[in-house]
């Protein structure tokens, strides 16, 4: 594994941990709302679920990864696109993730507006698996649950799309989907002192701050061959 590749999945994660404040927002009530569903099972066998949903949900993001992966690869070979210019637009898109994150600037709610329309027809299969009762179902909950509309995954797939490979496109996602497990796996208190925690001005501005360096970085990276 390259000194780059192991730099950006590691990114990924952080970034998966940091935005998942913003994920709590979006997701938790699902979260809770799935646990209700859950028939009256044992702490053990309720967990089992939780981690099927995940195993779905992260399945979900490493496919979306590995299509805009080699969606960039074809392009750049194909239609002869520079890898600066997605590079550039991975970039870009990290720092919208960062205006998000500090809720300085909501442009990203324009991508979850257009994914809205794929999630609508989506949501029917999705309501069909509750309860959630078993494995195979909360599994395929997750995969549905996987394109949710969130401008967190959709500025990270435009990530995926500068890494010139559907592997490393899928390892980006899944990397990003990682750093969000504890805030989706918490449950009761903990749940409710991680979202206030996450919620903190300056958690929220530290975030903010080294996700906009690390974009600062990715377009640095993406402009050096070209200035020097």
């Amino acid at each position: 594994m390259s000194p780059e590749l192991t730099l950006n999945l590691l990114a990924a994660l952080s970034i998966g941990f940091l935005g998942s404040s913003h994920c709590l927002v979006m997701c938790g009530g699902i979260a809770s709302a799935l646990q209700l569903s859950m028939p009256q099972l044992n702490l053990l066998q309720q967990l089992r679920l939780q981690l099927m949903l995940s195993l779905g949900r992260l399945t979900t993001y490493s496919l979306l990864g590995a299509l805009t992966g080699a969606f960039g690869a074809a392009v750049l070979v194909k239609l002869g696109i520079s890898l600066f210019w997605l590079k550039l637009l991975a970039g870009l898109m990290l720092l919208l993730m960062a205006f998000y994150v500090a809720r300085l600037w909501f442009a990203l709610t324009f991508l979850e507006k257009q994914g809205s329309a794929l999630w609508r027809r989506i949501q029917p299969f999705s309501k069909a698996l509750l309860p959630l009762d078993s494995s195979p179902k909360a599994l395929a909950y997750g995969l549905c649950w996987g394109f949710l509309p969130c401008g967190l995954v959709y500025s990270s797939l435009g990530w995926s799309l500068a890494s010139g490979s559907a592997l490393q496109g899928a390892l980006l996602m899944c990397a990003f989907g990682l750093g969000t497990l504890p805030a989706m796996l918490a449950v009761g208190s903990f749940a409710r002192s991680l979202s206030r925690f996450k919620n903190k001005h300056w958690v929220r501005a530290s975030a903010a701050l080294l996700l906009a360096l690390y974009a600062l970085y990715t377009i640095a990276i993406a402009l050096a061959p070209r200035l020097f």
